[in-house]
């Protein structure tokens, strides 16, 4: 099992910047990747931004390319997701994910709201 908790969410205003953090804690050694996703109102979950075990590689989301960044701490088991040049489209609860390939298992941390606006 793989308990996570997110934290960091907010109001900011446009343009402004937001770090979200998930602590991680449990069985981490069989997570292949951390994740983050976010979902908006009336529409489905997408994926924003993953940071692979393996290496460290990371792939984000078209629409937040060059404005958030996921990066690691191994040390505090904890995943960061910084967002820069925040837009009202932005706005959603986002979640911290990660998974396993080795039981085919996503485990989800309970969401943080973050709110681009005015």
């Amino acid at each position: 099992q793989v308990q996570l908790v997110e934290s960091g969410g907010g109001l900011v205003q446009p343009g402004g910047s937001l770090r979200l953090s998930c602590a991680a804690s449990g069985s981490l050694r069989r997570v292949n990747a951390m994740r983050w996703f976010r979902q908006a109102p009336g529409k489905e979950r997408e994926l924003v931004a993953v940071i692979r075990s393996d290496g460290g590689s990371t792939d984000y989301a078209d629409s937040v390319k060059g404005r958030f960044t996921i990066s690691r701490d191994n040390a505090k088991n904890t995943v960061f997701l910084q967002m820069n040049s925040l837009k009202p489209e932005d706005t959603a609860v986002y979640y911290c994910n990660a998974y396993s390939a080795y039981s085919v298992t996503n485990y989800w941390g309970q969401g943080t709201q973050v709110t681009v606006s005015s």
